[in-house]
């Protein structure tokens, strides 16, 4: 199984997952051409891909959308309520006829070779939620945009081999930062972002032994960079109430306008 960041943080997400078999993306935040050329990368042509599973409508994370769509005719999975949020954004455009498929949290389905749970996620749209993927071997999943995390997430990324985890903000940087009030107060709201003190403790609870690749994603650009979220992280893990330590967890932070390294399970 692959995992692959394509592109991670406020300004456009596209995560790659997948194997021999089957082809995934989680989100198409990015243009057709930024998508095509991470593909490249990996070896797969866009019209391999088998599905694409859009976590919420907002628009860094569906901007390539309607064109990829219309290009490569990939069905797309999503929650009623984000399909719902798709119908509605005109920049889109029109998409092809039979592509939107509704799914559920909480309830599996499978495209090819790989089992996919989505599960609820706490943000600021219509009916959000993150995607667990699993073969016969191994299991990621993608939890970015939390605006906090419960034991109902922390059960959800339970026994996973990798996982993209949202590490948004250094608080102190966005309280100090150009944003205004209200929009602070969104980001650190119940549905707003993780900060990177957040990421961390819930890394805490959900590590094991078998967690192969921590990937940070999802980053502010002006709020939090790579380093500090990659350094806090470490810390809140090596004080946590957990046997391991952060310079033992094999963890990078996804690039926002580049492909990141891929992660081979």
């Amino acid at each position: 199984m692959r995992l692959c960041s394509i592109a991670s943080g406020s300004s456009g997400n596209c995560i790659y997952v997948g194997d021999d078999h089957t082809h995934l993306l989680v989100d198409t935040g990015i243009s057709k051409k930024r998508i095509d050329q991470g593909l490249t990368t990996l070896g797969i042509k866009g019209e391999e891909v088998d599905g694409i599973l859009i976590t919420h409508e907002h628009i860094d994370h569906i901007q390539g959308l309607g064109v990829y769509s219309r290009k490569y005719e990939v069905p797309i999975y999503a929650t009623r309520g984000t399909i719902a949020g798709i119908r509605a954004c005109r920049s889109l455009g029109k998409l092809p006829e039979g592509l939107l498929h509704e799914v559920d949290v909480d309830r599996r389905f499978t495209v090819g070779t790989l089992e996919i749970t989505p599960f609820a996620i706490s943000h600021d749209a219509n009916e959000p939620s993150g995607y667990r993927v699993e073969n016969e071997e191994k299991a990621v999943a993608v939890a970015t945009d939390l605006g906090k995390y419960d034991p109902y997430i922390v059960q959800n990324l339970r026994d996973l081999n990798a996982v993209v985890l949202e590490a948004n903000h250094d608080i102190h940087m966005l309280e100090v930062g150009p944003y205004p009030y209200p929009l602070k107060r969104r980001v650190m709201g119940d549905k707003g972002h993780l900060s990177n003190e957040s990421s961390g403790r819930l890394l805490c609870d959900i590590l094991h032994d078998d967690l192969q690749y921590v990937v940070l994603g999802h980053l502010s650009k002006e709020n939090n960079y790579e380093e500090l979220a990659y350094e806090t992280v470490k810390l809140e893990v090596s004080i946590g109430d957990n046997p391991y330590r952060g310079d033992n967890i094999p963890m990078m932070v996804a690039k926002r306008d580049q492909i990141s390294d891929i992660i081979t399970l």
